[in-house]
């Protein structure tokens, strides 16, 4: 699955995080030093840009540089420690992804930027005292006009450069299965990993990680913004006033809707794992019974059925109570904002423009906080596919398999692949097996 389209996938995935780490604690200390000594002023700004100039302030030149200079050094020391038939799609592809996901973010930050003067602006006019002209809110919508194309232009590119990614993935994992066609083409279900089984894993784990840089980027990029807005807040309802009162309030509502869902969706998983081993028995009765006549009788494809029926049932009922609970936390989501902001509202501390900041940041926050939770069934999915997978290669490469994944074949139909694997396919590969 990995070590198809990334080189030597343990090391590098550990190496990225090292690396991006480092990255991370050197633009937080001494970046802005480092900055400042080459010539890009970087400083403190008084009020947030508004508009493109956002897109290339110093500040942004100054990552632009680097991000390039700091994915190159990774990509370089790579490609020479360890070449790859597909290095430039899995490193410099994925560090384009990283980039344009970031950028996605920031888009979101300029929109909130501009939030600000344009709904001031619009309270100004409401007002009536006509120190506001049509010209003042034409001016204000071309400059969101402007970011919208940006954002456009970015989900385009993106979805684009993606969509080929996904498949170069896909076809390094059809290739490295292919050449071991001779080998695995004996093992029952072999057509359905190599085809739908690569297919699906590369699209949801694409789509997944980039969800997940997504949250954690925009967590990085909004709790600032959220911290500054609670200087406008200093009082909430029943506890009063407290230290950053709107970062606070936001964490402590983020932090029990998270585990007021996992907790409510704990039998939800293992019902998903199940499945699969159900559905799995009763297809691979069915597949043999298009063979051999003797098998898929009537009584054995009922209660093969009746199991699959039973567990969907179980899952219907839990999926029940689980939206409940997810209904009513969403619902309350909603207002919950509205619901801390009514003293300072009432008190008239903040316009209306600082008060769709705030819905804005709370809302971006409070969605990275749960992603986990609202992604968890596309996990399970991944989940399944992985152990699938795992479980196909270990055949073919004679591996151990764990007692759950031992079960799963024997339900797919790989029993007589378990204790017997093809002869010389026993051991462990040698390190340059995929090149010959």
């Amino acid at each position: 699955m990995f070590e198809s389209f990334f080189p030597r996938p343990k090391v590098f995935f550990t190496s990225v995080l090292v690396w991006t780490a480092i990255g991370v604690a050197m633009w937080y200390t001494v970046g802005d030093s480092i900055a400042r000594a080459i010539g890009i002023p970087i400083g403190s700004v008084d009020k947030p840009i508004v508009g493109l100039d956002y897109f290339y302030s110093p500040s942004f030149i100054w990552f632009y540089i680097v991000f390039a200079v700091w994915t190159a050094l990774f990509a370089a020391f790579w490609f020479v420690f360890s070449p790859h038939p597909w290095q430039r799609w899995s490193i410099l592809g994925s560090a384009f992804i990283l980039f344009t996901t970031y950028f996605d973010v920031q888009v979101s930050v300029a929109i909130n930027n501009w939030r600000r003067p344009f709904f001031d602006t619009f309270q100004n006019a409401l007002s009536g005292k006509g120190n506001v002209t049509a010209g003042d809110l034409y001016s204000l919508i071309l400059i969101f006009f402007e970011i919208a194309m940006v954002a456009m232009l970015i989900f385009v590119v993106t979805r684009f450069f993606v969509s080929h990614y996904v498949f170069r993935w896909r076809t390094a994992m059809n290739d490295y299965y292919m050449s071991r066609w001779q080998r695995v083409r004996t093992i029952e279900g072999a057509s359905q990993r190599v085809q739908e089984d690569t297919m699906r894993f590369a699209n949801i784990t694409e789509g997944l990680g980039t969800s997940i840089v997504s949250s954690v980027m925009t967590l990085i990029a909004f709790l600032p913004v959220l911290w500054n807005l609670s200087q406008y807040v200093t009082e909430l309802p029943l506890v009063g006033h407290i230290p950053e009162p709107l970062f606070t309030a936001l964490v402590f509502w983020a932090a029990f809707g998270t585990a007021l869902l996992a907790i409510v969706g704990i039998k939800l998983p293992g019902l998903e794992f199940k499945n699969q081993r159900v559905e799995a028995a009763y297809r691979k009765e069915l597949v043999y019974g298009e063979d051999d006549a003797a098998r898929a009788q009537p009584p054995t494809v009922r209660d093969l059925f009746s199991n699959v029926r039973h567990n969907y049932f179980r899952l219907y009922f839990h999926y029940m109570y689980f939206n409940v609970a997810r209904g009513l936390y969403i619902q309350a989501d909603n207002i919950y904002a509205n619901l801390i902001l009514i003293p300072t509202i009432v008190a008239g501390k903040i316009t209306l423009g600082i008060w769709q900041q705030i819905l804005t940041a709370f809302g971006e926050v409070s969605s990275s906080f749960q992603f986990l939770v609202n992604s968890w069934t596309t996990i399970v999915d991944l989940l399944s596919i992985y152990k699938r997978l795992r479980a196909f290669e270990a055949i073919f490469k004679g591996g151990k398999l764990s007692k759950q994944d031992r079960e799963m074949l024997e339900d797919s139909g790989y029993a007589q692949h378990i204790a017997d694997p093809s002869p010389g396919e026993s051991g462990a590969r040698g390190p340059h097996e995929f090149e010959r």
